[in-house]
């Protein structure tokens, strides 16, 4: 891998706000992933559809496609961008939830933390609705898929084969 440098430092090695307008808008996409590791009795409690708190996966999606929308504001040096599309696919496993977010742009920059932060908050999201029933619970594994659009073009996760 070549070295690059760091975009987000100027000159004097103070973090900033890349410039992209001159930029020209590109349609773009990005997926990625996490899971919620929980105990056999959460599973059984999210499959029954039971949990105390209410929907838990209903909630969790909302979280995500909320955080998507919100990225620049948790993030200091992400730009604004509009999300034009967000999905947030959950999928009960038999030790826990895997989170799979899809984020689309029109826009000038990369969409790649709308989608990992999707993830992030959704899974959050799990964690908060189910805490009461297992403190055990942890979020591992965000990463990002695939991304497509933008001057790099397409990247796909070399063990990731989306199904479609």
């Amino acid at each position: 891998m070549s070295e690059q440098p760091f975009t987000h430092l100027n000159s004097a090695g103070q973090a900033h706000m890349v410039d992209v307008t001159a930029k020209v808008p590109t349609v773009r996409e990005a997926t990625a992933t996490g899971f919620v590791r929980c105990g056999a009795e959460v599973i059984d409690v999210l499959r029954s559809g039971t949990a105390p708190k209410g929907d838990v996966l209903a909630v969790a999606r909302i979280a995500g496609i909320q955080a998507a929308k919100r990225t620049a504001e948790l993030l200091p040096l992400a730009h604004i961008i509009g999300v034009h599309g967000a999905s947030v696919d959950l999928e009960i496993e038999n030790d826990g939830v895997r989170v799979v977010a899809t984020v689309r742009t029109a826009d000038r920059t990369g969409i790649e933390m709308e989608a990992r932060t999707a993830v992030a908050v959704a899974a959050l999201a799990i964690v908060d609705m189910v805490k009461g029933m297992d403190q055990s619970v942890e979020i591992t594994g965000i990463r990002l898929l695939s991304k497509s659009g933008g001057r790099s073009g397409t990247w796909t996760a070399a063990d990731w084969h989306p199904i479609d």
